[in-house]
């Protein structure tokens, strides 16, 4: 089943009729993994601050029991803070954050003093895992607009269940195939007979070139070329810059080795939209389970006891990463509106009746 709007009211993917592989959650969203919450700290002010903070709680703001993780830089041009730890000790000992470029930095010390101040330290220390794309053109990075009231506003107001899209959170001043971008999501949940997981995935899209753009397996960019930002909708001979970040998240019981794997696919998700990443994308992917409570203390001699899905059963979970990957950006797009910022900029939202109307003529609209 799928959920029929955002939290703000506005269109998701689905409900244009766009078709899209496999079954969603109840959500349709990162939180159909259960205990996961989403929190997002959103600001437009005056004519050149549009940015923000999107928080992810692994296991929720209450519980503070590492999970196991791995990270995959499809493209590096870019930065995740705490990868280097989360690569060599398999966990992610923390929330995640996903701000702009020049606004890492801050997110990161928030949240050392948030888990400072809620005795939230797996460690005597915290390397915190902060993920940024660059919002440049919309937002004055250099103003340093995201302070720590909106960090710790995002950790505290994280909720369950439904969350807002589009231009919310880190996502806020984003850009995607030169359309409005920002933050997406999207879920998909596995018939009993393959395990019955729940795979989730969370993207904040600012990447692309019309001309690539493609939904559905339809070449919609070479349709809409009408304010394209910079190529005319024209192919530029170039790659894209931008960056994309996308965080994965399932209950099925996987290991480092097994959760890279599902990292690396989030690269399939984004190709399916178009892109195939360029030099100056920071197309970096976080995977992470939250089966193996306790995994990362042990019983009073060190030892774990684990449960991993076998490679023989895993590519319904590999698969279904990369289906809904391609989503969550798809649908970061269809819940952004039109934005207007830094020095004038604006930029368009990705019109809802002429997609339609592309998706009509090659036959890619659901019945």
């Amino acid at each position: 089943m799928t959920n029929s709007s955002t939290s703000s009211g506005r269109a998701r993917a689905r409900d244009l009729g766009i078709p899209f592989e496999g079954e969603t959650g109840k959500y349709n969203a990162i939180t159909d993994v259960e205990g996961i919450t989403v929190g997002y700290s959103t600001i437009i002010e005056g004519d050149s601050a549009r940015t923000g903070v999107t928080i992810i709680h692994p296991r929720g703001q209450a519980n503070h029991d590492p999970v196991f993780a791995a990270w995959f830089p499809f493209n590096g041009n870019g930065e995740m803070t705490g990868s280097a730890w989360v690569e060599e000790g398999g966990f992610l000992e923390g929330p995640i954050g996903i701000t702009n470029t020049h606004s890492v930095g801050v997110v990161r010390d928030t949240i050392i003093q948030w888990q400072v101040d809620s005795g939230a330290m797996f460690q005597p220390w915290s390397c915190p895992l902060v993920a940024e794309t660059a919002d440049g053109w919309l937002n004055d990075m250099n103003a340093f607009n995201v302070k720590p009231e909106h960090v710790r506003d995002a950790l505290k107001n994280a909720e369950p269940g439904q969350i807002k899209e589009g231009s919310v959170g880190g996502g806020t001043g984003m850009l995607c195939y030169e359309f409005k971008g920002g933050s997406g999501t999207s879920s998909r949940k596995l018939p009993e007979k393959l395990g019955g997981w729940r795979i989730g995935a969370f993207a904040q899209t600012n990447f692309g070139r019309r001309y690539q753009l493609t939904v559905a397996g339809t070449p919609v960019g070479q349709h809409l070329k009408d304010d394209a930002v910079w190529s005319n909708g024209e192919n530029p001979f170039k790659q894209d810059d931008g960056s994309l970040i996308v965080i994965i998240a399932t209950d099925a019981p996987l290991l480092p080795h097994q959760l890279k794997r599902l990292a690396k696919r989030a690269s399939l998700g984004m190709a399916r939209t178009g892109s195939l990443g360029g030099n100056g994308s920071g197309d970096i992917f976080l995977a992470f389970s939250t089966a193996n409570p306790n995994a990362a203390r042990g019983d009073e001699k060190g030892l774990a006891s684990l449960q991993s899905l076998s490679n023989n059963f895993i590519d319904p979970v590999l698969i279904a990463s990369a289906y809904a990957t391609e989503e969550a950006i798809i649908n970061s797009m269809i819940a952004a509106e039109d934005m207007t910022g830094r020095d004038g900029l604006s930029v368009k939202a990705l019109p809802h009746e002429e997609l339609r109307d592309v998706l009509e003529k090659y036959n890619r609209l659901s019945k």
